[in-house]
């Protein structure tokens, strides 16, 4: 693979990963404070958006695994197909319309009709990896690249949506010490713009039409860069395994589940942190003016670890690297207890370190099981994308049920939207959902992952089966 093709496929995932971050860190403070929607209603668009785009998952790898080979490929059609009703969705899932009482109904809309169609693009994405080369080496190489440049991905729709979104969020007068006589007064003084301001939605709209850019540049890249190549692991007698059937066949291979197993529940960790990072700083932390930078300085540091985990997993091995995750762990429970400003950039900075061996991690490992059954399956072919789908479709499904609940816990504990300073109730929610929570699940995820059973001679070891079998 040349390093041009690297770039190009990894550039072409990009889109995705800047309209998901802008999403999990933005949309939940959206929906409670720009939209005025309940922490309630909040959790049930963020929940069954996540869920609808789960149950595609097994749907898009049914209906790829039927695809036909075309001119520019089996995979790439559904990437480009996509792409424009993605753009429209996530416009929309940005848009305050006039009407309030079908507000929820509108945000759910077009939050499942995104969900959905990114799985649309996903799916086959991340099963293009197997299409490019069948050397491990290269396609590990071609991993770190997608890896790197969508964590960029996830930096700058972080950044852009910060950016330009931080003045709907900033209200002087509740950085101001309030009278003694006044605290009451003081806590229900609404802290954001009304939405009948223009202000606040429209920021949020000119940001979504940025990003809707930068998926048309994404997809033009990727199809221009990237030669998608006809099954290189299958024999002319081989048989597409079918799709029910190969299900069957994944959901049984120990590897398999081991590893999903183990990232369905560190990706949920991730995901507690970005949704709730931002609500945090606001009203936890007292960092209200910070917020953006935080995100940022989270991102800059994952983007650049990456190469870092790259040679790490190379000359230590895969499930060394995981140790890497639990770094954030300390470092969270320390800003949940010392909410300092100088604390909480050193806890972004590692937290990004984390995120990153998180985020590298299984795309690095999942061809691996493919390959290892592979080995055990010698006469199948077309299983690529119901592993990638599979995979995908439970940890959105863990990542809604997590979401869901945290937005359910605001609602229990009374969050208020638009006032200067929430309940006790409601800042003790928000440190367990940023400190305690995401460390049991990566406790729990690595517990799991120690008992993964591929390991760097058995890589080795099937390399050189499969060389023989092709």
């Amino acid at each position: 693979l040349s390093i041009c093709g690297k770039l190009c496929y990894a550039i072409g995932g990009a889109p995705n990963q800047v309209a998901g971050s802008a999403a999990a860190f933005f949309l939940q403070i959206y929906l409670l404070d720009i939209a005025h929607i309940t922490p309630f209603h909040a959790s049930l668009v963020l929940f069954i958006g996540k869920a609808s785009g789960a149950v595609t998952d097994p749907v898009a790898g049914f209906f790829i695994s039927k695809s036909r080979w075309t001119k520019i490929g089996r995979l790439m059609p559904w990437m480009l197909a996509c792409t424009p009703f993605t753009i429209v969705s996530y416009f929309f899932m940005w848009y305050l319309p006039p009407f309030v009482s079908g507000r929820v109904a509108w945000y759910l809309t077009f939050y499942c009709l995104f969900q959905a169609l990114t799985t649309l693009f996903q799916v086959p994405y991340s099963a293009l990896t197997m299409f490019l080369s069948t050397d491990q080496k290269e396609r590990d190489s071609a991993t770190a690249y997608r890896m790197t440049v969508e964590v960029l991905g996830t930096l700058i729709g972080a950044a852009l949506q910060g950016q330009i979104v931080a003045s709907a969020h900033v209200s002087h007068h509740c950085t101001v010490t309030p009278p003694v006589n006044t605290t009451n007064s003081w806590h229900d003084t609404p802290s954001f713009p009304d939405p009948s301001d223009p202000l606040s939605p429209q920021v949020y709209m000119i940001a979504a039409g940025v990003i809707g850019g930068v998926y048309l540049l994404g997809i033009v890249i990727l199809l221009l860069g990237v030669k998608e190549k006809d099954d290189p692991y299958a024999l002319n007698s081989d048989r597409a395994i079918p799709f029910f059937k190969g299900l069957g066949l994944t959901m049984k291979h120990g590897p398999y589940v081991k590893l999903t197993a183990s990232f369905l529940l560190i990706s949920t960790a991730v995901q507690l942190e970005q949704s709730n990072f931002v609500l945090f700083c606001t009203h936890a932390a007292d960092l209200r003016n910070h917020f953006q930078y935080l995100v940022v300085t989270i991102l800059v540091s994952a983007a650049a670890s990456i190469p870092f985990w790259q040679k790490f997993l190379q000359r230590f091995g895969k499930k060394c690297a995981a140790c890497g995750i639990s770094w954030m762990i300390p470092f969270a429970v320390m800003l949940v207890t010392i909410p300092n400003l100088i604390l909480a950039y050193f806890v972004a900075f590692v937290s990004g370190l984390s995120i990153a061996a998180s985020l590298l991690l299984p795309w690095s490992m999942l061809p691996d099981v493919v390959d290892n059954f592979r080995l055990q399956n010698p006469h199948g072919k077309g299983h690529e994308t119901i592993f990638y789908s599979s995979y995908v479709f439970f940890t959105k499904m863990s990542a809604g049920i997590g979401l869901g609940i945290s937005a359910a816990g605001l609602e229990f504990t009374g969050y208020k939207p638009g006032i200067c300073r929430q309940s006790d109730d409601v800042i003790l929610t928000l440190k367990i959902l940023i400190g305690a929570v995401p460390a049991i699940l990566i406790l729990a995820g690595l517990f799991i992952l120690l008992f993964y059973p591929i390991t760097e001679e058995s890589r080795k070891q099937t390399k050189l089966a499969l060389e023989a079998l092709r």
